[in-house]
């Protein structure tokens, strides 16, 4: 039986993968500068340009931003509504 060569941090093109990755990117930058000042809707333009290479966020952004929005929900990452 062969071994996965699965990669922990490959990137597809859906939703899923994106949203994972925003997720990622959102506390890392949390992690980085606790005290960065950003409002969430600037946060999140600012994480959109970080991640502007992933598939499905240049093949679908306005989805993109949709899940990015849900995941802050989500999560409670924020209070404001995306």
């Amino acid at each position: 039986m062969r071994e996965s060569s699965e990669q922990p941090n490959r990137v597809f093109n859906n939703a899923d993968s994106f949203a994972q990755t925003f997720d990622e990117a959102w506390i890392q930058h949390e992690k980085r500068d606790p005290h960065h000042g950003l409002d969430p809707a600037t946060k999140v333009e600012l994480m959109l340009q970080q991640l502007a290479d992933h598939p499905f966020l240049a093949n679908e952004p306005e989805l993109a931003r949709q899940v990015a929005g849900f995941r802050l929900r989500l999560l409670g990452l924020t209070r404001s509504s995306l």
